[in-house]
């Protein structure tokens, strides 16, 4: 059964959202993945040493349409004061603001935001009380278990949000020594969920809409958010709220594969540019081509394309192949 879910005033049509990825979850890929289903979006990763230093190229992440609403404006930073800064400065730009302490790739975390925050949930408490003061918009942080496996610091920092005035919390149950590797733990996703009585959000290893099912089943979260299961797969969040809705799934067709991918790649020239539109595409023609007879010939053709044209025209054969 689909239900809403509510983030502090926010409130979500249901329990399925695309999660921020930096490179990735660009204007171009929310919008298709809003026309499948997810009730929310977030901006890739901003830095808050961008905005505060008014660099427009950290304001162009947060370009946005109507239809992309609402949104979720994912920053990212280790002082509590420029993150307020941050938070202040892109109130007017979204519906929700979101703490990154779970990015595990190195220059992130090396200069002590991300995942390194883990480390020390005292400093997390005075920038969850920082931002909090600073925006009356829904708040909420994105956290890893802790920074090595053991080292558990999800729990306490969990409840240290919650008093500072967090309004809901998202859990990827893997520490950031594991980055993308083995199993993510879903039990730490229900520990944290009755530990806590705001909102819990799951992260990690949805790659299917039984994923999603499942996960909101076995630990009891309010709402799940998709990463990489998403990328060349958006159907995924459609197919999910059919099961939760207790219809039946329905998988794309050939057609539908070709037209998403012939509109992605629509709404890159739009929004970047042909030549931008062009090199992003290929990579998310690799995702989308996956598990289809002859992907391997597919992407090596499109890598070696230089004009809208023959893109178009390799999809097309390709996809009706």
């Amino acid at each position: 059964m689909q239900k809403t879910v509510a983030i502090g005033s926010l409130t979500l049509k249901n329990r399925v959202f695309l999660a921020p990825m930096a490179g990735i979850t660009n204007l171009p890929m929310r919008i298709i993945a809003r026309a499948e289903g997810a009730s929310l979006t977030f901006t890739e990763m901003v830095s808050v040493n961008g905005l505060t230093r008014e660099g427009q190229k950290s304001f162009e992440l947060l370009k946005t349409t109507p239809e992309d609403r609402p949104i979720g404006m994912q920053l990212f930073g280790d002082e509590p004061e420029m993150l307020a800064e941050a938070a202040r400065l892109v109130e007017g730009y979204g519906e929700l603001i979101d703490i990154n302490m779970g990015c595990p790739v190195k220059k992130v975390v090396g200069t002590g935001a991300g995942s390194a925050l883990m480390k020390d949930p005292l400093k997390v408490a005075r920038i969850v009380r920082s931002v909090r003061q600073a925006t009356k918009l829904p708040f909420t942080i994105k956290i890893r278990t802790g920074w090595v496996c053991g080292d558990d610091t999800f729990l306490e920092v969990g409840r240290i949000a919650q008093e500072e005035g967090c309004d809901a919390i998202t859990l990827h149950p893997r520490s950031r020594a594991q980055m993308f590797e083995g199993t993510a733990n879903w039990d730490k996703i229900g520990e944290l969920k009755s530990a806590l009585t705001i909102p819990v959000i799951g992260s990690g290893d949805l790659f299917s809409a039984d994923d999603v099912v499942r996960m909101l089943d076995k630990t009891g979260c309010d709402a799940v958010m998709v990463a990489r299961g998403a990328m060349g797969n958006p159907w995924l969040f459609r197919e999910a709220l059919a099961l939760l809705a207790g219809e039946e799934p329905m998988p794309p067709t050939v057609a539908e594969r070709l037209a998403l991918a012939r509109r992605h790649f629509e709404l890159f020239t739009e929004f970047a540019g042909g030549r931008v539109a062009l090199m992003e595409m290929r990579k998310h023609l690799s995702w989308y081509s996956k598990g289809l007879p002859g992907a391997a010939q597919f992407r090596a053709a499109v890598n070696r394309i230089e004009t809208a044209a023959e893109l178009v025209g390799a999809m097309e054969e390709f996809f009706n192949g």
